[in-house]
């Protein structure tokens, strides 16, 4: 079994000082957390992998291929791979478990 604790991914995001903190990697998918401060912007380019978020806490709102909905904490989206999407318009810091399937290309 592995498991992890978010807090103790995050301090080592905020160590390396990077907005996205891979914690797991196997073949058939890859897991991190993904964080925006308030008024951040959102540099993602579209991914090879279908992903999935999972907003652990604060408010914002996401476009996905033209269509643009708010998120806040228990939100989940799904985003097939190679579609344009972006978090915008972050009200608080917004923390995100991502699930990529297969794992994330480095």
């Amino acid at each position: 079994m592995e498991a992890f604790e978010l807090s103790d991914v995050e301090a080592a995001r905020a160590a390396a000082g990077r907005l996205y903190e891979e914690f797991l990697r196997v073949d058939s998918m890859s897991a991190g957390l993904y964080v925006l401060e308030a008024g951040a912007a959102d540099p993602q380019t579209p991914h090879a992998q279908d992903e999935i978020y999972y907003v652990v806490s604060g408010r914002a709102e996401i476009d996905v291929a033209g269509e643009t909905r708010p998120v806040q904490q228990g939100s989940v989206i799904f985003v097939g791979k190679g579609v344009e999407h972006r978090f915008h318009s972050i009200a608080e810091r917004l923390e995100l478990l991502v699930l990529f399937a297969p794992a994330e290309s480095s």
